[in-house]
């Protein structure tokens, strides 16, 4: 693991442990200060979990075109379904007139119904789209369930944790997630055909939109890259049993840009890596609820800071960035 993102144990918050949950806030609120990522050990997601749902996306982009195609959402924006190679522009969140990013999608979001909670807020019901569940691999619907459930238990953990960084109690956002539209996309970046576009890269510079995303990957030439302060890329990885985590734009705007939600992307191999580049992530982009109002915390504001955002709807915000990045 690059020394640029620090790697953090968090089997002393499991533990109940007041020392090493201190130590943790600690290391997590210096870590998203300056570089907006940290990697988890100690997460308490099993192995065989990970490596199964990695088996069974794997699976699924095997299939023919023809197949994955069944399993398109009617609605490009929608994050539901499968979303094929060249669909997607995360650049043009950023204006940039990029070509389309060389990545494709498969998307779930909330295994519970919630639309009817929000169906006063008309572009909610896109953000709340029933899943689309493909029958082949057969496995698919409940690796993905169970994975999705996993990741749920360890955002609210995180959430935990963040509010303990930024001074606040530990259960501050919990009423602002109970009812979230977190998306789990499985990604795949297929070994290359041939040379890219000018200017085209396996999933362009952005940054994400929500609260936090947890990532696991399986790591391979053609890799994730974050830009740092001085305008460098450097790579980031992880290392087998080990997440990766950022935070989003929403948190950024929660800490009154205390907190950095830093740009990143996915480079292409290098020509001659280009055999062994098959690459899968996974990864669990926490959203809030729709009607969660962003605005400035408490802690995170002062007479010489003021905030710097008006208080929004995290629906809303997150509306207006999935419509941008479509293509």
């Amino acid at each position: 693991m690059t020394a640029l993102v620090p790697v953090i144990d968090l089997a002393p918050w499991f533990a109940g442990d007041p020392v090493g949950k201190a130590a943790i806030a600690r290391q997590v609120s210096e870590a998203c200060e300056h570089i907006g990522f940290l990697v988890i050990a100690g997460h308490r997601v099993e192995q065989a979990l990970i490596d199964e749902v990695f088996v069974t996306a794997g699976a699924f982009y095997d299939l023919p075109q023809a197949e994955k195609d069944r399993w398109r959402p009617g609605n490009g924006a929608s994050p539901r379904g499968y979303h094929a190679i060249e669909t997607k522009n995360l650049a043009k969140t950023l204006g940039y007139d990029n070509p389309p990013d060389l990545r494709e999608q498969f998307y779930n979001g909330p295994l519970v119904d919630r639309a009817h909670l929000f169906a006063r807020f008309p572009v909610a019901s896109m953000l709340y789209e029933p899943n689309i569940w493909p029958d082949t691999p057969a496995a698919y619907r409940p690796v993905m369930s169970r994975y999705y459930m996993a990741m749920e238990a360890l955002g609210q953990t995180l959430m935990h944790v963040f509010a303990a960084a930024l001074g606040m109690r530990e259960g501050f956002f919990d009423d602002k997630i109970d009812r979230h539209f977190s998306t789990l996309p499985a990604n795949h970046y297929p070994v290359p055909l041939g040379d890219p576009k000018p200017g085209q890269v396996r999933c362009g510079e952005h940054s994400d939109f929500g609260s936090l995303t947890i990532l696991a990957l399986n790591d391979a030439p053609g890799g994730l890259q974050i830009k740092t302060a001085d305008g460098i890329w450097n790579d980031v990885t992880a290392e087998r049993g080990q997440f990766i985590v950022n935070i989003g734009d929403m948190m950024q705007r929660w800490t009154n840009d205390r907190w950095v939600s830093t740009l990143h992307r996915v480079v292409n191999p290098p020509a001659d890596q280009r055999a062994r580049s098959r690459r899968l992530s996974v990864g669990y982009f926490l959203h809030p609820n729709y009607d969660a109002e962003i605005a400035c915390l408490p802690t995170c504001a002062d007479p010489t800071h003021p905030a710097r955002y008006e208080p929004v709807r995290a629906g809303d915000l997150m509306a207006r960035k999935l419509q941008a990045r479509a293509t």
